[in-house]
């Protein structure tokens, strides 16, 4: 896994020897970034379930004024940390240990200052099950109403045909790209 673009272009970043962790494969990665265009520029960048931290660590890479990267593995945090140190953008990016759907995980030390764009790459069991999926679900609402800057965007990374639009809720607005087998949905705040 390398950076695609950027300050830290062609960087490779350390992943897992096993198959813990699904990152967003290049192709998509990139088309991702270039629909987000110049949003990504001086962005304040969450990225919930992290992993590797190839989303946020992009986003920096590509302009953004910081990320907040949440995971809660311990073995796949720590090669995250390895990640940003490798980089040197312990001073744009903050790791943190927590459970990516719950509100205290999104913010640090009492920060509430809004996003300007949110990536979801959760691992795709939490879809199947109906306890989780509910739970996923209320996050991605929660994060498009109440944690987004105006004009702000959530991407949300799930397998193809897995989610419903009308899943997200009253309060949220959508779009969504297929990439073969995957399904890229941009969310945000409805227009009152």
């Amino acid at each position: 896994m390398r950076i695609i673009a950027g300050e830290h272009r062609g960087r490779q970043l350390k992943s897992p020897p096993d198959e813990r962790t699904r990152p967003m494969l290049d192709r998509v990665r990139e088309a991702v970034f270039s629909s987000l265009g110049e949003r990504v520029d001086d962005a304040r960048v969450l990225d919930l379930f992290a992993g590797t931290g190839s989303l946020a660590l992009e986003a920096l890479s590509r302009g953004a004024a910081h990320a907040r990267l949440v995971e809660r593995d311990p073995k796949i945090l720590k090669l995250l940390r390895e990640n940003v140190a490798s980089l040197g953008l312990e001073e744009r990016a903050t790791v943190s240990n927590g459970d990516a759907l719950r509100e205290e995980s999104w913010a640090a030390h009492g920060d509430v200052q809004p996003y300007n764009i949110v990536f979801v790459d959760s691992p795709y069991p939490l879809l199947k099950g109906a306890a989780t999926r509910r739970l996923l679900l209320n996050a991605l609402a929660k994060l498009v109403t109440a944690h987004l800057a105006p004009g702000g965007v959530l991407v949300f990374h799930a397998p193809h045909a897995a989610v419903d639009d009308i899943e997200f809720g009253p309060g949220v607005a959508c779009d969504v790209r297929v990439y073969g087998t995957n399904d890229i949905w941009y969310l945000r705040a409805a227009a009152t």
